[in-house]
């Protein structure tokens, strides 16, 4: 992998799925990266995401075994939000729940330089929101990196009412330098890809729900009649129950659409733990 013209340092707040990819993908770029995430066990977890993210990479021959551990030790793990003040770039990718991110960025603003770039890896919330609660709210804007974010190469980068045009152009290049397709489009709910792609994997769910056919027969139909990569309810398993619930919540309240409302089988499975793969279990199990 190419490593970033101008490699600076790095903060990714929340180590989970997302967090640990994108600070995997900024290491491997050649930046220095801080995680942070208030769970030591959150931390000891994302730490072994990416270990194992890297491993991958040498294995499909797409990174050497040097640049591997050339990007770990760019790498460092902390509890400390403190870290986050020598970062010239700020990403969050903690839970997407308003009152979460609200209360993050209240602290990140006591830590972070005024002259960082800020950013938030919110998948539907809206970015304007968040913003109102954000020091210097002009240099804040939203990367929505995708899962697997070292495989998929799409970010969206988002324009809050309170982004400065510097702040885009600014996010574009470092989205570039990660070797990442940069989409800049406004703050609307669910963005680009979610507006379009809720609907569709809430109908799977609600085709399941009906019994018109088995997950299995689902998936397949959409793979082979419709040239899908992956079958709606594998994606859902793959990026998450808990987080499509969430997004598809956030959509249905914002737009006040029923083609947004979640199904009630996609609450019920959420309630019941069955994540997806991040749990072993979803619409399909995992070992």
């Amino acid at each position: 992998m190419k490593q970033h013209e101008t490699a600076t340092n790095v903060a990714v707040i929340g180590a989970g799925t997302m967090g640990a990819g994108i600070a995997q993908v900024c290491a491997a770029a050649g930046h220095t990266v801080t995680l942070v995430d208030v769970s030591a066990e959150a931390l000891e977890r994302g730490r072994k995401s990416v270990a194992k993210g890297l491993e991958k990479l040498v294995h499909k021959g797409r990174l050497g075994e040097a640049e591997r551990d050339a990007s770990l030790e760019r790498l460092t793990f902390t509890g400390d939000l403190a870290a986050v003040g020598g970062a010239a770039v700020v990403i969050e990718a903690v839970f997407e729940a308003i009152a979460v991110k609200r209360e993050v960025w209240e602290k990140l603003s006591e830590v972070a330089t005024p002259e960082a770039l800020l950013a938030s890896n919110t998948s539907s919330l809206s970015l304007t929101e968040i913003a109102a609660g954000v020091a210097h709210p002009e240099r804040f804007c939203g990367l929505h990196f995708f899962n697997p974010v070292p495989v998929l190469p799409l970010v969206e980068v988002v324009r809050a009412l309170q982004t400065g045009a510097g702040t885009l152009e600014r996010a574009e290049a470092f989205v570039r330098g990660l070797g990442k397709t940069p989409i800049v489009c406004d703050d609307r709910p669910g963005f680009i890809v979610n507006r379009l792609l809720i609907p569709y994997l809430n109908d799977a769910v609600h085709a399941l729900a009906e019994g018109v056919a088995s997950a299995e027969a689902i998936d397949s139909a959409m793979k082979l009649g419709a040239n899908m990569p992956i079958g709606p309810l594998a994606l859902l398993d793959l990026v998450g129950l808990d987080v499509a619930l969430a997004a598809a919540e956030s959509l249905h309240s914002e737009f006040g659409d029923p083609k947004f409302r979640p199904h009630p089988l996609l609450r019920q499975m959420v309630r019941a733990g069955k994540l997806g793969r991040k749990t072993g279990e979803g619409f399909f199990q995992y070992s």
